[in-house]
């Protein structure tokens, strides 16, 4: 199972069929407009309608009638003739309004005749997807605000469970000192997820790459494994480094941020006793750093959404952590200019990132 995004915008084509189809109505109902109104003045002469006004001493009457003609049948034809375009039209407004109503099960099928047209088509699988876009951002707003919440809540619990504790007049020296390196756990954990939170907000709000500079990545790699030493010391990993010396230019502390989230989610979901590696593939102008772990692999049906903003793969909540890394990775990823993979299977997972060496 491999899975890989390339982050990078798609090109709007112009829709010249839906221009194309809309000149031609047009062009038709002005056709036919002047037409029925050339057979109209026709029959006008040949009833002597209009001769008997132009003997009159006005002759321009019959091109009077001419226009006059031409508006009325216009104007009936466009009528009539433009229920068939417009159709699908007020069909999509109503569909829109139905979806800005909060009801996002709603569906466009236009008729046979049109979804042949590759500009319909695309109107309504464009809209399709939107719809079941919206609907999985919507339960995943509702599953942020239920697990968020309850990850917020557990360690202020557990610091309150803890100060209350320290109240207490016959506590021993190491009873004291175990409640209050269990507070400060937990208020480490709390500084951690809301570093995430402003963390996600900074790089989503970022449009531009700045404080581009040369550094040398496999230094900053082993500084990132040293820095979750404890993490991964307790858990008795063996840990696999092949990253030689590689230099790149880029945003220093952006980077760090993949390696460190990318590191402590392999730790995380290593079994004990299991491996850790972190390698670097020179592939010419790009570098490949992969980060792999032995240990469960990620559903199937998560791989698509595990870049999503606070989706956890362990609905459990069993492992620690609220959904938020892998958000900023992929952003940051998409500010270098770079690519991002994973490879799930056979007990081991590893994630692949692409960088160029020079921004």
């Amino acid at each position: 199972m491999k899975m890989k995004i390339n982050f990078k915008n798609r090109e709007r084509k112009q829709r010249y069929s839906l221009i194309l189809m809309f000149s031609l109505l047009v062009f038709g109902i002005l056709a036919v407009a002047v037409s029925l109104a050339a057979v109209a003045a026709w029959l006008l002469v040949r009833f002597d309608v209009i001769k008997s006004v132009s003997e009159s001493g006005k002759p321009s009457v019959f091109a009077s009638l001419m226009v006059i003609i031409s508006v009325i049948m216009g104007f009936t034809i466009a009528f009539f003739a433009v229920r068939l375009p417009l159709g699908p039209i007020n069909k999509l407004i109503n569909q829109i309004n139905r979806m800005s109503d909060g009801d996002y099960d709603v569906k466009i099928d236009f008729p046979p005749t049109l979804n042949k047209m590759n500009s319909f088509r695309e109107l309504s699988d464009s809209f399709n997807k939107l719809s079941a876009e919206l609907k999985n951002t919507e339960l995943l707003r509702s599953d942020f605000i239920n697990n968020f919440s309850h990850e917020f809540k557990t360690p202020i619990v557990s610091i309150l469970g803890f100060a209350r504790l320290l109240k207490k007049e016959n506590l021993s020296e190491e009873q004291r000192l175990q409640y209050i390196n269990a507070i400060e756990e937990e208020s480490w954990r709390l500084s951690y997820m809301a570093t995430n939170v402003l963390n996600l907000t900074r790089v989503e709000n970022q449009r531009i790459l700045t404080d581009i500079s040369e550094f040398n990545l496999s230094e900053q790699l082993r500084a990132s494994i040293l820095l979750l030493e404890d993490k991964w010391s307790k858990k008795d990993l063996e840990i696999d480094i092949d990253i030689g010396e590689y230099k790149i230019s880029a945003n220093e502390e952006l980077l760090k941020q993949i390696w460190i989230n990318l590191l402590d989610n392999a730790v995380k979901f290593s079994e004990k006793g299991g491996k850790l590696s972190l390698k670097i593939l020179d592939n010419g102008e790009t570098l490949e750093i992969s980060v792999g772990n032995t240990g469960s692999e990620i559903p199937l049906d998560s791989v698509a959404k595990i870049w999503r903003k606070f989706y956890q793969a362990d609905e459990s909540h069993a492992t620690e952590g609220n959904g938020i890394g892998l958000a900023i990775v992929k952003r940051i990823v998409e500010l270098h200019g770079g690519s991002i993979g994973v490879i799930s299977e056979n007990n081991f997972t590893e994630f692949s990132v692409e960088l160029p060496k020079k921004q």
